[in-house]
């Protein structure tokens, strides 16, 4: 899988309204068939920086999310609203889907 995770830092003024802001791009990327998940998490020492975590199946489910007509559509609408270029780590991973965390292990 290609998995990615991506700061935002959002303008104050946005903050707040950001999930409504990115809500649209939100859902059109989830219903995408190479999504494996979506999701998006504030930071608790930042309240204007929003962390992203995505993965997608493969390479062709990469690729058809970077050019989707919503992709274009977030280009155009979400920079107005951030401080400066997302941050963003990406890697492929050799599996599809979260590992436990075993030395938090739950009995």
């Amino acid at each position: 899988m290609i998995f990615i995770t991506a700061k935002f830092r959002v303008k104050p003024e946005s903050a707040e309204d950001w999930p409504a802001i990115a809500a649209g791009f939100t859902a059109a990327t989830r219903a995408e068939p190479g999504c494996l998940w979506y999701d998006w998490s504030r930071s608790l020492d930042d309240p204007n920086e929003y962390v992203l975590v995505e993965a997608f199946a493969d390479d062709d489910a990469a690729v058809a999310h970077v050019t989707s007509d919503h992709f274009k559509d977030a280009q155009r609408d979400l920079p107005p609203h951030l401080v400066e270029t997302p941050r963003i780590v990406n890697f492929k991973v050799p599996q599809d889907d979260w590992s436990e965390l075993g030395e938090l292990a739950v009995k």
